[in-house]
């Protein structure tokens, strides 16, 4: 048995009772000795987690106990890393009011406080009203999220999501704006968030199943009961998830059924919202789109006739199906349409070229003009806004030195307006840190991009150990962004660097389709070639890597464990999606069925059961040297559940041959997001951080804070 909390010390870590399982898929057995910790009545626990059984809960406690114990030498560094991480945060910070007629929108914080408010204020810039006051609706809770919050058409009522288990079962409640009371009507188990229909009564939204799945839209009526709502669509296949949304006309409701690459879009008039859905065009394998809306015309970003990277096309309202639609903007290949975003007189495209985002204006008129920045390495984002007849819209800049901008720009007159640059209370100097982008060659020939930021004064002697990121799925790509966390472990000569490799979307959607499926090797090499490069440009030493992912970069980090332990002084897998073959073979856990096409289908395929079984951390753990290993998990996390960071790290602890730490913890109030609190995930984010100062032997090694107040 393994050893209970009151038995774990420093030097004793826990040890799972291994209970084979058996199981037979294509000719292959599967032997699964810690499949006991998944608990048999997980829907139930992701409700309320005291139902989790005590063995189970017993042996996540001992876990805990023993990377506490572990990491006590650290105690003193996380807090001053705690401290410094806050000293940059703007405590009562706020975003940029978005106008919507008379009113402008926006969200921020009090000093001292953890959750968000929601403000309201005249479009003047005067009556300021809170709507909702997070730290007082979190107030008793472990946790509490807000998902997402939406004001009527009218103005009067606030429509509010918010989840106090991690689960992702969010609870829609209605706020009257004026009064800041709240309607009887409660929602529960939906996905988070609302549409409304235009007559600010009736709205839309997404009801959960009992397997977690959203697969069902329903329309409600304010003041009536929520079991009398109206099931408006209902999507048969469980490998496809639903979604809603809205034009930025305001003229439909959008039904979206999707999985990773089809999608199937549905619209209903938001002036007649009890009228029935009308499909834009039939779900056909492969073929990604999205509807926006202006005039008697939709206008569709698609993949279809081969746009790989997509293309723009316009249908009529009246006869939306794909035969008739007609290309306006036509596809060119390298060049990735990121999100569309239309006005009454302007179309405008964030597009990526080379690795670099953009932003292209298109007036409805064909002329157009770009927006772009001269750096090696930045981030950049569109804000639609609420308003659709407007000239203006809001972009994002930044870069892994350059804090946030936000700005407003006019597209009559091409001026741009910063209404916001992000404040580094504790003081930054962009001067004092360097930023490059550097291309790795994959095995294959490929070359794959990496950004890395340093402070100017860490030699580049090969002596500095790397924090090198990785994610490598789902088409996501993880830009080149400002970061006020990492400059703690950067001021302390870490060198930190992005790996954008396959899987994806950095060089083209071709760089996702390079990196899924039976392609999905290419992540993992790219992310091996990338810590390389960074090796042979003597930047760092092999075995001075210290790796980071979560997630699907979770899965990332179990892989590249298992291929090239050597390369890596040390692993930081966050939510680690490391039981990958158990999962897939498991059609009733919520992510399953969607997540076929991104990984395969390893119950139908055996081909597909062979490419999985190929890499799966969890199947593929050895007996040999394992580098430091620090796993966390949620307990109440949907999409990764909390029994696959515990089977990897016990399989790990009973096979590894050296003498590396090998650590678990699991947030027991918290799911994939971890702690719910900003302060509490900065204290999160400084266990990963002193875990990699540590084992890089810089435990004392002071911050650049420090050093100017010595």
């Amino acid at each position: 048995m393994f050893v209970p909390a009151k038995h774990t010390s420093a030097t004793t870590p826990p040890r799972a009772d291994r209970k084979p399982a058996h199981s037979a898929w294509h000719g292959v057995e599967l032997v699964d000795d810690y499949a006991w910790l998944r608990a048999e009545n997980w829907q139930e626990v992701m409700r309320n987690p005291t139902a989790l059984a005590p063995e189970i809960r017993s042996y996540l406690e001992a876990e805990n106990a023993y990377s506490e114990a572990q990491l006590a030498d650290t105690a003193a560094l996380q807090d001053l890393l705690f401290k410094e991480m806050r000293g940059r945060l703007k405590e009562d910070d706020s975003s940029v009011p978005a106008p919507d007629g008379p009113y402008a929108y926006y969200s921020g914080y009090v000093a001292g406080g953890q959750y968000p408010l929601v403000y309201r204020q005249n479009r003047s810039g005067d009556g300021e009203h809170i709507l909702i006051e997070g730290n007082r609706e979190a107030e008793g809770k472990a946790y509490w999220d807000l998902s997402s919050f939406q004001h009527s058409p009218d103005h009067s009522l606030i429509a509010y999501a918010s989840d106090d288990k991690g689960s992702e079962l969010y609870t829609v409640r209605f706020r009257n704006a004026a009064t800041g009371e709240d309607l009887p009507d409660i929602i529960p188990d939906t996905r988070g968030g609302v549409v409304w229909a235009n007559d600010s009564k009736t709205l839309f939204y997404v009801r959960l199943d009992d397997n977690h799945r959203p697969l069902k839209v329903y329309r409600h009526t304010l003041g009536t009961p929520v079991e009398d709502d109206v099931l408006v669509y209902a999507e048969d296949d469980t490998g496809f998830y639903v979604a809603i949304g809205e034009t930025q006309s305001g003229k439909f409701i959008v039904i979206d059924a999707h999985d990773h690459q089809t999608s199937e879009v549905r619209l209903i008039d938001a002036e007649n919202p009890t009228s029935p859905a009308v499909l834009v065009a039939a779900r056909q394998h492969g073929h990604e789109y999205s509807v926006e809306h202006r005039g008697d015309n939709l206008i569709i970003t698609t993949n279809s006739d081969g746009a790989e990277d997509f293309r723009i096309c316009e249908a009529p309202v009246a006869t939306p199906g794909i035969e008739n639609w007609r290309e306006v903007i036509p596809h060119r290949p390298g060049c990735l349409i990121l999100d569309t975003i239309v006005y009454r007189d302007y179309t405008v495209l964030l597009e990526r070229e080379n690795g670099l985002p953009r932003i292209i204006i298109r007036h409805v008129d064909g002329d157009e003009h770009s927006i772009a920045f001269p750096e090696e390495a930045y981030s950049l984002s569109t804000s639609a806004g609420y308003e659709f007849d407007t000239s203006t819209v809001r972009f994002v800049y930044s870069s892994m030195t350059t804090p946030s901008e936000v700005y407003d720009y006019d597209m009559n007159t091409r001026a741009r307006t910063l209404r916001k640059r992000q404040e580094v209370p504790s003081g930054h100097n962009a001067a004092d840190y360097v930023t490059r982008r550097l291309y790795a060659p994959a095995p294959d020939g490929e070359t794959v991009p990496v950004s890395i930021l340093y402070h100017k004064s860490t030699p580049l002697d090969g002596s500095a150990p790397v924090l090198l990121y990785g994610y490598g799925a789902y088409g996501i790509s993880i830009p080149a962004s400002f970061s006020t966390t990492r400059l703690s472990l950067v001021d302390r000569g870490f060198i930190y660097a992005i790996a954008h490799i396959r899987g994806g979307k950095d060089k083209g959607y071709r760089w996702y389709t390079d990196g899924k499926l039976e392609k999905k090797i290419h992540t993992f090499t790219d992310f091996i070639a990338a810590g390389e490069h960074l090796v042979d440009q003597g930047l760092t030493q092999k075995g001075r890597i210290v790796a980071n992912g979560g997630s699907a970069g979770g899965m990332l980090m179990g892989v590249v464990t298992n291929m090239a332990p050597d390369l890596f002084l040390g692993i930081i897998a966050d939510v680690p999606f490391v039981d990958v073959l158990n999962t897939m073979l498991d059609a009733s856990l919520p992510l399953t069925p969607p997540e076929w096409p991104e990984w395969g289908n390893p119950i139908e395929s055996e081909k597909e059961f062979g490419i999985i079984h190929s890499y799966s951390p969890y199947e593929n753990v050895e007996a040999k040297p394992y580098p430091h290993i620090f796993a966390y998990g949620g307990l109440t996390d949907p999409r990764v559940t909390y029994w696959e960071p515990a089977k990897w790290i016990a399989r790990l602890r009973e096979r590894n041959t050296s003498d590396n730490l090998i650590l678990l913890k699991i947030n027991m109030d918290a799911g994939h997001g971890g702690a719910s609190g900003r302060y509490e995930q900065l204290k999160e984010i400084a266990a990963d951080y002193a875990f990699a100062l540590k084992i890089a032997g810089l435990l004392d090694a002071p911050g650049k804070q420090q050093e100017k107040a010595a």
